[in-house]
């Protein structure tokens, strides 16, 4: 069952297991954000906000099946890894070094392959201060797993601060070189969980650069400039209207956004990447982070397979997924940023969802 945000107000911020066997956590404020995170997968599944009369409403899609998190609904909120994104054919060369990883059905390797970290049992514990409130949920991935060098092990902090944010930080260390590109795949819709479509949503991103894909959705050729395209959301549009510009997928068409966004300016520090906005309930989420792109997927392929918590089946649309990320493929793309970590050195990244109101 999901917790009700209703037995937050009034009372002092909460970190609990909600299962007895501590599968499940629920974190928030009185009267802010209240979060549940499931520990298979550091999946967030769900994200109650209030809208702009203080009215909360859980704004995280996710399966009324808990089953399906290992099927058709296996990334929705999940942390996912080592690599998230496609990496061509499964294949990168380090260190002179060729790796073969496991590949999905298209050939190529998604989200760190075919039992990636959103299929696996993480440990948590909480964090509890007066300031913020959350779990930190760790990780060990051995040497070889998924095909990928170098035992790793991860820790992912999702935490509830009193200013209405939710940081997702992530830090890993390992003893041989390898691949990292971490991130979190929550799909939202600031209406609220199964409220329709995010059409009317009004998204803008820090980008002047995009990259184009082929029908694998594999980077083909370089970054390209947004200008006159669908992809220039420097300046707040309606989705429909965005993606209804030039070189636009419409959704009815089993198109919309699944693409990167290059974040600019790209110095490793913490700054604004996009920008949602939903008029109905005024509800807006700020993305801040330290990564150099960002994945804007609106779940064009969504056909109502997956039905989620509230009893709504998903169809395109439904929610739209903003991850923040390395570049897709940036292991065989040499002019992308490294993704590379290295025995000593440690992997940090940070991802900040900042809500607020509109009337």
């Amino acid at each position: 069952m999901n917790p009700s945000p209703a037995s937050f107000a009034g009372g002092p911020p909460i970190c609990r297991p909600s299962t007895p066997t501590g599968e499940r956590w629920t974190f928030g404020f009185p009267d802010g954000l209240v979060a549940e995170v499931h520990t298979r997968g550091a999946r967030l599944h769900g994200l109650w906000v209030p809208d702009r009369h203080g009215t909360p409403a859980d704004i995280v899609l996710a399966p009324g099946d808990p089953a399906l998190t290992a099927t058709g609904a296996r990334y929705f909120g999940a942390t996912v890894g080592r690599y998230a994104n496609r990496i061509a054919h499964g294949r990168f060369t380090l260190d002179g070094e060729p790796y073969q990883l496991t590949t999905q059905a298209d050939g190529h390797c998604l989200h760190g392959g075919t039992d990636g970290f959103d299929n696996r049992i993480w440990k948590a514990e909480s964090v509890h201060s007066p300031q913020r409130t959350g779990v930190l949920l760790h990780l060990r991935s051995p040497d070889g797993d998924q095909g990928f060098p170098g035992t790793l092990d991860v820790t992912v902090g999702i935490l509830i601060g009193r200013d209405d944010e939710l940081t997702f930080s992530y830090t890993a260390v390992t003893d041989a070189a390898t691949l990292v590109n971490l991130t979190n795949h929550a799909y939202v819709n600031l209406d609220g969980e199964g409220a329709g479509d995010v059409l009317d949503h009004e998204l803008a991103v820090e980008a002047a650069l995009f990259t184009p894909v082929d029908a694998d959705l594999i980077p083909r050729g370089g970054h390209r400039p947004v200008d006159g395209t669908a992809f220039d959301l420097r300046q707040p549009r309606r989705i429909a209207e965005a993606l209804a510009r030039p070189g636009g997928r419409p959704l009815h068409t089993g198109g919309g956004y699944d693409h990167n966004f290059v974040l600019s300016p790209y110095n490793g520090m913490l700054r604004r990447a996009a920008h949602l906005h939903a008029p109905a309930t005024g509800r807006c989420m700020e993305v801040l982070t330290t990564e150099p792109g960002l994945q804007v997927y609106t779940a064009g392929q969504f056909d109502g397979t997956v039905v989620g918590k509230s009893g709504t089946p998903y169809r395109a649309g439904a929610g739209i997924a903003l991850e923040t990320q390395h570049f897709p493929d940036s292991p065989n793309r040499p002019g992308d940023p490294s993704a590379v970590l290295r025995p000593g050195d440690a992997y940090r990244s940070t991802t900040v969802l900042r809500f607020s109101t509109r009337d």
